[in-house]
């Protein structure tokens, strides 16, 4: 007998996990995920797992730390119950801009995050523009690494754009940026940077014309927005039309509202995989895409055994 699909979510991202049942049209499991008084995670799941086929969805945002636990000890209480297989959908993989040992005595804090799920018992891992491709190395059990670019390019070809050329923020986006020029049939451009420490970085060249062009910025994560403002700003000096941005993860910390609305990027859409809370309202140059139909077809798939090659194309 097929086992039976179930879906549940942590209180990183609720509203996604919603939109996500409702397209896959099953209900969304019951759990409780509270605190105890000291502040330690408190878990129970409600939904009978036994022997089914179980889907967490949990991104990584802020505050990271206690939804990485709620993850985890959700995968625990799960795998406990009994669930033939659980499968942890992470659309935001926190920590996986700590890919490699960029310096003497770092940590390499996203193979941390990969070895911390096999441990809690996932079976499977369902991601969505993971920082490097490389991240999926580091786990021992199968990874389905989305992109967002399906999202996008169907969001900016409906727009209608006059001479675009995509831009890619730096030159380990380029890949990123080359597949969106591929779909648009457009040109493309680098902007060349330096990152002196995280969080601080200095436009030092541009690579292509965007003279008289509407620039497209495409990247994974805007946090603080100081590489994307400083982007736009080098695309305007050296003669763009216009520049509007599309980035999958809005982690949007510390001063990046501010830069937003001081930058000259016109429009900055990003997908739901982390909930923008309260900053909607701080700035009338985001919209939102959703991820949900990607990711209910990821889901739809893996637990009928059938391909998802081409959701990756």
């Amino acid at each position: 007998m097929e086992s039976e699909l179930l879906v549940f979510s942590g209180n990183a991202n609720r509203k996604l996990a919603e939109r996500i049942c409702k397209y896959l049209d099953v209900p969304l499991g019951s759990a409780m995920i509270g605190r105890f008084s000291d502040g330690e995670t408190r878990v129970e799941i409600d939904s009978n797992v036994r022997g089914r086929d179980v889907f967490l969805i949990q991104p990584t945002c802020a505050p990271a730390n206690e939804h990485i636990m709620e993850l985890l000890m959700m995968i625990d209480a799960l795998k406990r119950a009994s669930a033939q297989r659980v499968t942890a959908v992470v659309p935001y993989y926190g920590y996986g801009r700590q890919e490699r040992k960029s310096a003497p005595r770092t940590p390499i804090s996203a193979k941390l995050f990969a070895n911390l799920l096999e441990s809690a018992g996932a079976h499977r891992v369902l991601t969505l523009e993971l920082h490097t491709g490389a991240i999926q190395g580091f786990f021992n059990i199968p990874v389905d690494h989305l992109f967002s670019k399906p999202v996008f390019c169907e969001n900016l070809l409906k727009l209608n754009i006059e001479d675009p050329i995509v831009v890619s923020p730096d030159a380990g986006g380029v890949e990123r940026a080359r597949a969106v020029a591929k779909v648009l049939e457009c040109g493309l451009a680098i902007v060349d940077k330096r990152r002196d420490k995280p969080g601080v970085s200095k436009v030092m060249n541009l690579i292509g014309d965007v003279k008289d062009k509407t620039a497209i910025l495409i990247d994974d994560i805007c946090d603080t927005a100081g590489s994307l403002s400083q982007a736009a700003a080098t695309l305007k000096e050296n003669g763009a039309k216009s520049v509007v941005a599309a980035v999958t993860h809005p982690v949007l910390s510390g001063p990046a509202i501010e830069r937003l609305n001081a930058s000259p990027i016109e429009k900055l859409y990003v997908t739901d995989t982390i909930p923008l809370g309260d900053k909607a309202s701080l700035t009338e140059k985001i919209e939102t895409l959703t991820v949900a139909e990607l990711l209910g077809k990821a889901i739809r798939r893996i637990h009928n055994a059938d391909s998802i090659s081409s959701l990756f194309i």
